[in-house]
């Protein structure tokens, strides 16, 4: 019986990639230095941001970076212009919440990156439980064990949770974890032959499939 969703959040709960392209490059201008391409960016997308940037932008100074970048970040989240949760993706959690599913968060970000996800005015506090990321989890992924404190916290074991993701990292982070995965379509950025079967449990294109695909995954597990 399937008891919580972790969910990812970049292209997964909200659209986030092209957001973060014209993000980091506003910030990379406002270090005199040039763009990075959008090819490289995807090429890079679903690593951990300072893990990425040097591949980016070769030579850059991550310390500056890193401090531009949150400041840059929190404007954009305050125009909406990043980390945008549409209503559809709200009902699903809505959805799952309703059929008794606890719902969690697991992200590559580190805490100052999702600190406005944390704040009580935020749309996904009564809906969320808790959010891991770099800053309070001891692995990151691919690894499995980047689920050890969702797990252990929750009191779950493996088979009672399930994670939504984008990345053929996050399917093998939960597969090698025993966590049935779903990989999550929609942004378009990778296909279904872009993930490991063997890691992968099920597909959808858009994050409001999410409720009846968990329901599905329940009954097969039942």
């Amino acid at each position: 019986m399937i008891r919580a969703v972790a969910i990812d959040v970049d292209d997964t709960l909200c659209m986030t990639e092209a957001s973060s392209f014209t993000l980091e490059n506003e910030v990379l201008a406002a270090m005199g230095r040039p763009p990075m391409s959008r090819a490289l960016h995807l090429a890079t997308w679903g690593e951990p941001l300072l893990d990425a940037m040097p591949k980016r932008s070769p030579g850059l100074d991550l310390d500056r970076f890193s401090t531009l970048f949150h400041d840059a970040m929190r404007r954009h989240v305050a125009d909406g212009l990043l980390d945008v949760i549409p209503p559809e993706n709200l009902a699903a959690l809505d959805a799952l919440l309703l059929s008794g599913h606890v719902l969690m968060l697991l992200t590559s970000r580190t805490g100052p990156e999702v600190e406005h996800m944390l704040a009580p005015d935020h749309v996904l506090v009564g809906r969320i439980s808790r959010i891991y990321h770099r800053d309070n989890t001891r692995f990151g992924k691919p690894d499995p064990r980047a689920f050890d404190e969702l797990l252990s916290e929750a009191g779950l074991s493996p088979s009672e949770c399930v994670y939504v993701g984008d990345s053929p990292g996050d399917a093998e982070s939960a597969g090698r974890a025993g966590i049935a995965f779903i990989a999550c379509l929609q942004s378009g950025v990778r296909r279904l032959s872009d993930f490991n079967p063997r890691y992968t449990t099920a597909a959808i294109d858009a994050f409001p499939e999410l409720p009846e695909t968990v329901r599905n995954l329940s009954r097969r597990s039942s």
